[in-house]
């Protein structure tokens, strides 16, 4: 039986979480004729314009790159149908894309989120999967319809979520294997093997944007809970410890910890951990950040830092 067709595709991503699915397209039988990404924006203290990641990518292999500012103009229409791809591949993207350009490839556009779809659709399904407390989450190949994240699914690939791993580290796992799907669903597309199947709408969750009033603790809350947030917020926007007379830390890692029960928010500061009581028991934080100073371990910091007997979190 011959192999089936290679396809034209045109590629939309822009952060570095869609990299490895446009080199993966690269290095495939398939040919990526064209990249869609974000407008470069002005980053860090400096304020600099920097070029997005998929730009970067794109850039590397010699790829012809249009970065609108709406996807849906007259120019960038323009632009896709000089190209004519046959597919197009969405991985976070970043904006709404517009019925003009889901129907402008004869194949239609299909996106890798990274979710077990319905769960959690929308910008920020990593850390609402681990703020879940989910055991597993995955890669939902699917079509990209007008209503964000509820287009019919065609493939799926999951992976477990380790009991300590951050959203940083999920996420450059999901990456790859967003890649990996990503091959097979356009293979299955291209020989007409793929079969697309609406999700459960009865199933589906949310998971809207990030903001930095997510990593604000709560320690009311019971100390599993309070971990999954510190490792759903890990590394931005990150987990803030804000101790009434020491100030305000960032929490980079942390474990439920021992002792006699405590009054929520008490702080007691060890030998080389510094604990905070939550609504059941004690999270220990084994390594912290000062704002503008350089990640320590617990028990550096302590060596340098007086904690009043009667600290509390605020």
């Amino acid at each position: 039986m011959s192999e089936a067709p290679a396809l034209n595709l045109l590629f939309f991503g822009t952060p570095e979480f869609a990299v490895p699915s446009l080199r993966a397209l690269v290095e495939s039988r398939h040919h990526v004729v064209g990249v869609i990404s974000q407008p470069d924006r002005p980053q860090g203290r400096g304020r600099k314009s920097r070029p997005t990641p998929v730009r970067a990518e794109s850039e590397r292999h010699g790829l012809e790159l249009f970065q609108p500012e709406k996807v849906g103009d007259p120019s960038t229409l323009e632009w896709m149908r000089e190209r004519e791809p046959e597919l197009g591949i969405v991985v976070a993207f970043g904006q709404f894309i517009p019925k003009t350009v889901r129907e402008l490839p004869p194949l239609r556009l299909v996106n890798a989120h990274a979710s077990l779809l319905p769960k959690h659709r929308g910008a920020a399904p990593i850390q609402y999967a681990i703020l879940s407390g989910d055991q597993r989450t995955g890669i939902s190949v699917m079509q990209v319809e007008r209503e964000m994240d509820a287009g019919d699914v065609c493939l799926v690939r999951e992976l477990r979520i380790g009991s300590d791993e951050t959203a940083g580290e999920l996420s450059d796992r999901l990456a790859q294997l967003a890649g990996e799907a990503l091959l097979e669903a356009v293979d299955q597309i291209s020989s007409g093997r793929a079969v697309f199947r609406a999700q459960d709408r009865a199933a589906a969750s949310l998971a809207p944007k990030l903001d930095k009033e997510f990593g604000r603790i709560s320690w009311q809350q019971p100390v599993a809970e309070i971990l999954n947030r510190i490792r759903a917020v890990t590394p931005w926007p990150g987990a803030e410890l804000m101790l009434r007379q020491a100030g305000r830390l960032k929490i980079l890692a942390a474990r439920a910890g021992e002792g006699p029960r405590g009054r929520v928010g008490q702080v007691r500061a060890g030998h080389d951990v510094l604990s905070v009581h939550g609504l059941d028991g004690w999270v220990d934080v084994l390594k912290l950040q000062v704002p503008g100073k350089r990640p320590l371990d617990a028990a550096e910091y302590l060596r340098g830092a007086r904690v009043p007997v009667d600290e509390e979190a605020a």
